[in-house]
């Protein structure tokens, strides 16, 4: 694997500093490995980020921070989150580590094989054309996991290269470009990115035991493409990324690495003739981390944990056939995904050495077949899909042992289980005249539960939260009516939905410390013992709105938000959580934004973010006060692509409350952060 990415490396250098990039420009390839959108995306809630939009951001999850509602488990950027809350999530309904949305690059998912979350520095703004976030339930094309939505990135096709400096000895510096070698081009992209990091916990609480979130992450790929036939493209794409981070306490750290694949033969639809895309894809991943307990008065940390290897892999493949005639658009297609891992921990020390040693994982699968259709009448679209779905978890095992003597303490072997889902989505559109429209969508979609959430149990802090092998596919149910315009100048879409839940899959607060977990460790006083569990429903009732409006020629603005009233059923499973909200879910987010180039060379821009307060724990005892925070950048133009730019994050230092413990500590995401940089665009 260590080979591989340093060729990889290798590559993207070559790539990028390639002729291209001074003189030849990149050939356009009218095919792309991307998939076209679903026959009747058009019905159904989507907002779209271009280039500009994404590449002023230097984290990817920033940028996609400017759809309210889209969010990570908690309010951390992926610069200090630890990757196992970098779960994505859509609409507020209820963050999860683990995500409930759907990401894909290019068709391949994005999420990781063993804890479903995404690893954010794998993919650099430079490396990235586009973003279609498409809320609601992804019946049909998407597939499973996409849960409250999808969010489908484009792979860039145009040079690009940025290098900055940031406050807390931040630096980065990131390339993208390609050229073309007779029938092949070839596009190549490598980031590297560096930050001291700060702590946490504010200065009144902390204590010899906090520590900076630091952070180093790299990353690079290499696309090559041909055209075999006319109109038809085979796309190869190899990546590979590694990070490493301090956890903001002492002796809690962790890395992250992974080589990926994906091999892609497309051809168009085009007028008397079906279209095709067949693609295979895989991620080979690893996973380290450590965790420490905290001593009274935050003075010192014990080394808790030691989950020093988590190999996992990820495989699947997918296909699809489509055809259209005058008035009629139809798709169909199947896909599968494979997933095997396990998480390697040394656990229960004793003055610094570790006493047991436990291997936890297993396999899941998942695959299914749809159809979807379009049905184009004047001005009106009525568009429908059905999905089936098979899934499983087999080979559950949790293995501990004396390492002292070897001798095998727990062989707890979990029995397979799996079952059938079927869902199904319909939608319809009426364009009204002048722009106008009207819409409406209902839709069903699923998510099975993860590796990390079937069988690993772990320890954050005090808190101590036990794996749960009897999980079952989590399940979303919802309708929503939009109205909307589509102007030269101002586009606004609004949406009044209602989601429910089904077996959602939450850590749920078992007991309050102290108290003993055989074989994982002693929760004390301050901490909580928490268990994964399919915990009733969660109904969510919201409105969701957003406006672009060019005002002049040289100024544009937007303005989005996202209210949602979410709360939890619990039933006789989780009857203490019943009429919660659930944990880490804001009522509201309001985002804005403006752009304006009031002398030829010079571009201003501002974003703004308001969240409402949302509570740390499912039992709403551990309120976050609301935040907001303004972020802004100067650019200059140089000369042809090439700007300098001063950059601002977080611009009034706002305290942004992540988590809080049992014991009221609260930890807090990036503070002001300001970079200086110069970045170039073909």
């Amino acid at each position: 694997m260590t080979s591989l990415r340093t060729s990889l490396f290798a590559c993207a250098a070559l790539a990028v500093l390639a002729p291209a990039a001074a003189a030849a420009p990149i050939e356009t390839v009218v095919v792309t490995a991307s998939p076209p959108d679903p026959v009747g995306n058009k019905a159904f809630s989507v907002a779209t980020l271009d280039a500009t939009d994404i590449h002023d951001a230097t984290e990817l999850d920033a940028a996609l921070k400017q759809v309210p509602g889209l969010s990570l488990f908690r309010r951390d950027g992926s610069l200090s989150a630890n990757p196992t809350t970098q779960g994505v999530s859509l609409r507020s309904i209820a963050p999860s580590g683990a995500g409930r949305t759907l990401v894909t690059l290019d068709g391949v998912p994005q999420n990781d094989p063993f804890g479903g979350w995404v690893i954010w520095s794998s993919l650099p703004p430079e490396d990235i054309e586009g973003a279609e976030i498409v809320r609601g339930a992804g019946a049909g094309p998407y597939g499973a996991g996409a849960l409250t939505g999808t969010i489908a990135l484009s792979e860039a096709h145009r040079a690009s290269a940025d290098a900055s400096l940031a406050e807390r000895n931040g630096r980065r510096i990131a390339a993208a470009g390609g050229t073309t070698l007779g029938p092949v081009s070839l596009f190549a992209s490598a980031s590297d990115e560096d930050s001291d990091g700060w702590i946490p916990v504010s200065p009144t609480q902390r204590g010899a035991a906090d520590t900076p979130v630091t952070y180093h992450a790299r990353n690079a790929s290499l696309r090559v493409e041909a055209e075999p036939w006319t109109a038809t493209l085979l796309s190869l794409r190899l990546g590979a990324y590694g990070e490493n981070r301090d956890s903001g306490l002492d002796k809690a750290a962790s890395s992250a690495d992974g080589v990926t694949a994906s091999l892609t033969l497309a051809h168009p639809q085009s007028e008397g003739a079906l279209g095709y895309r067949v693609q295979a894809w895989l991620r080979n991943t690893g996973f380290s981390n450590t965790s420490a307990s905290i001593a009274a008065g935050r003075v010192s940390t014990t080394l808790t944990n030691d989950q020093y290897a988590t190999p996992a892999l990820g495989f699947g493949f997918n296909a699809a056939l489509r055809g259209s005639l005058s008035y009629f658009s139809w798709e169909i297609g199947g896909d599968a995904r494979f997933t095997q891992g396990e998480s390697k921990e040394h656990a229960s020390f004793v003055a610094g050495v570790p006493t047991i040693g436990r291997v936890s994982g297993g396999r899941t699968v998942v695959g299914g077949l749809y159809a979807e259709g379009a049905l184009h009448l004047d001005d009106l679209l009525i568009t429908a899909g059905i999905r089936a779905d098979h899934w499983a978890s087999t080979g559950g095992h949790l293995i501990q042992t004396t390492l002292a003597t070897n001798t095998v303490t727990v062989n707890q072997i979990t029995p397979g289980k799996g079952g059938e889902v079927p869902t199904a989505r319909l939608g319809v559109r009426q364009e009204l005249g002048g722009g106008l429209y009207l819409r409406s969508a209902a839709y069903g979609g699923f998510r099975a539960p993860s590796l990390n959430e079937l069988y690993r149990p772990f320890r954050l802090g005090n808190n101590i939260t036990e794996a749960n092998p009897g999980l079952t596919p989590e399940k979303l149910y919802g309708a929503e009516f939009g109205f909307g315009g589509e102007g030269e100048r101002f586009s606004w879409d609004g949406t009044i939905f209602y989601n429910q839940l089904h077996g959602a899959i939450t850590n749920v607060t078992v007991a309050h410390g102290p108290v003993a977990v055989p074989g994982v460790g002693t929760v004390p006083a301050s901490g909580l013992l928490i268990q994964r569990q399919n915990a009733g429903n969660i109904a969510a009732y919201g409105i969701e709105a957003d406006g672009r409006w060019r005002m002049t020629d040289t100024l544009s603005t937007n303005l989005a938000f996202d209210y949602v009233d979410a709360h939890v059923e619990g039933g006789a499973a989780a009857p203490q959580l019943t009429g919660k909200r659930p944990s880490q879910a804001p009522r509201l987010t309001l985002t804005a934004g403006a752009r304006w180039n009031p002398l030829d060379r010079l571009t201003l821009s501002a974003d703004l973010r308001y969240e409402s307060a949302r509570f740390a724990d499912d039992q709403n005892t551990l309120r976050l006060a609301p935040a907001l925070t303004v972020d802004g950048r100067i650019s200059w133009r140089l000369w042809n692509g090439l700007s300098a730019y001063l950059a601002g994050d977080n611009l009034f230092n706002a305290q942004v409350a992540t988590t809080e413990s049992a014991d009221f500590v609260t930890n807090y995401a990036s503070p002001r952060v300001l970079r200086i940089g110069v970045s170039w665009t073909e």
